[in-house]
């Protein structure tokens, strides 16, 4: 199976210059916990909705003066679209991500894989071998 197999399609992106205030209302609306950053369509960056609570609230900034580029977390681990998923899924465990951005060979965002995908399209041993490794602590 190839990951565009098992990826969610048509991802959201924001751009470097979203306030994080729009960016959270976007996570809101679209019931996401991630949003990749993209730049003339180009992926530079990701949001989570931790990045949002750690970078900036607990740091007391004003949402609407932050931007994305701020608080994202740049140098993403992605996977493509014509990958095999056992590939994804050793890129997630090794890196303990549990979001993965999907790229075509054009090298733009065409969708996500999530841990929640993982588990509904492999076999029920292997998903909890990723969702382990995934959720172990970081040394």
């Amino acid at each position: 199976m190839k990951v565009r197999d098992m990826m969610h399609k048509g991802v959201t992106c924001v751009s470097p210059d979203t306030a994080i205030d729009a960016v959270a209302k976007k996570m809101r609306e679209l019931d996401v916990g991630a949003i990749p950053v993209a730049a003339n369509g180009n992926l530079v960056g990701m949001i989570t909705d931790r990045d949002i609570t750690i970078r900036c609230v607990a740091g007391n900034e004003a949402m609407s003066k932050v931007k994305a580029k701020d608080v994202m977390t740049s140098g993403v681990v992605y996977c493509r679209d014509n990958e095999d998923v056992e590939d994804a899924v050793r890129l997630m465990e090794g890196r303990q991500i549990r979001r993965l951005p999907v790229l075509d060979e054009a090298m733009q965002v065409v969708g996500m894989v999530s841990l929640g995908d993982v588990s509904h399209a492999l076999p029920r041993d292997i998903t909890g071998e990723v969702a382990k490794s995934v959720s172990a602590h970081h040394p």
